[in-house]
């Protein structure tokens, strides 16, 4: 097993014993093996979209604990195919990003249409996909930030794929037409029996303020989750937490004093404690993304980032640059090493 301590070095001891009290973790629905039964089945999916979410938490090093791992490799076109793969060429290849995603013991794979429908019929009965619907491409000159449907959810479907997943850039001046878009996309999934994934990100270059980047603001973000809960996104993936107070340094939107005062503190774990709530108390289920690759510190950083997540009552870690971003043996390496957060008992949430 990982040496989670190491790995957290002087953070060990305040991330691994800190108690949530703004939000108490009695006041959630945590994530467990029995969480299709326990929560999901109260909801409004059908028989076939509880199927596939229980296929999603029974498959790989995860299976049967109720927290996932998602490989996620859709940024040929979210950051380019140059800037993505070129540090790893050989996963321009669909069959080398999905063998990365089983022997790293992934619960599912989520790509473009183009990668998982290349090798549907390899793959599709191994590992659970996630088909990513719409993207951001960066070939438009000036560059503009807008997420565009690539495929249809028939084409997910048809591919074999378990769920879909979307972007909406909450904030920027495209998220109403996306919102509109994703909610419609992700009905028709839910009714062919696909759970749905949403990317709640924010963007528009004012939420930075005086070097403070408020885009992974705790109430911002958090707004963004309830949100995605609304269109009833059955997993919400979002950037996690790292600082606070966003509403009230743009001065816009609403908020309560309470917020910052009482339910939250600067805290990493109490940060996205509230990401979490906003996602109707854990009744849908928040993977927070492993981020950008930095190199040698790539493992300990994900490490620290599925400790908080994990004890904040959050279900896992969407981890991919990296990991592909690296020679296969070493991105199965730190892919273990997030499930391995998951896996020891003694990581307890907050």
């Amino acid at each position: 097993m990982t040496d989670i301590h190491a790995l957290l070095g002087d953070e060990a001891k305040d991330l691994l014993t800190h108690i949530a009290r703004g939000v108490p973790k009695e006041d959630l629905e945590l994530p467990g093996a029995d969480f299709v039964d326990r929560v999901m089945t109260e909801s409004d999916r059908s028989p076939r979209v509880l199927r596939n979410m229980q296929s999603l938490f029974d498959h790989g090093r995860l299976a049967g604990t109720g927290y996932l791992s998602i490989l996620p490799v859709d940024q040929g076109i979210e950051h380019s195919a140059a800037s993505a793969f070129s540090a790893n060429p050989r996963c321009l290849d669909p069959r080398n990003i999905v063998e990365l995603a089983v022997e790293g013991g992934c619960n599912a794979v989520a790509s473009t249409l183009g990668v998982l429908g290349a090798v549907s019929r390899r793959y599709a009965h191994k590992i659970p996909f996630i088909i990513k619907l719409n993207h951001n491409e960066l070939l438009t000159y000036p560059t503009h930030y807008d997420q565009v449907m690539f495929a249809t959810v028939r084409q997910c479907f048809d591919l074999g794929a378990a769920g879909v997943g979307a972007t909406v850039y909450f904030g920027s001046e495209q998220s109403g037409r996306q919102l509109r878009e994703v909610g419609q996309a992700f009905a028709h999934a839910h009714e062919l029996g696909m759970f749905t994934v949403l990317w709640c990100y924010l963007r528009n270059p004012a939420f930075e303020k005086d070097g403070v980047d408020y885009a992974v603001a705790a109430d911002l973000t958090g707004q963004a989750n309830h949100l995605g809960a609304t269109v009833e996104a059955d997993i919400v993936k979002q950037k996690q937490a790292e600082n606070n107070g966003g509403y009230r340094a743009l001065g816009f939107g609403r908020t309560d004093p309470l917020l910052y005062d009482r339910l939250t503190t600067s805290h990493p774990v109490d940060l996205t404690r509230w990401q979490v709530a906003n996602c109707y108390m854990g009744r849908v289920a928040l993977i927070n993304s492993g981020g950008a690759s930095a190199g040698a510190s790539d493992l300990a950083q994900a490490v620290r980032t599925a400790v908080i997540n994990k004890r904040a009552g959050g279900t896992g870690l969407i981890t991919g640059r990296k990991a592909f971003q690296r020679p296969t043996q070493e991105g199965v390496d730190l892919l273990h090493a997030v499930q391995d957060v998951y896996l020891d008992d003694s990581v307890t949430v907050a």
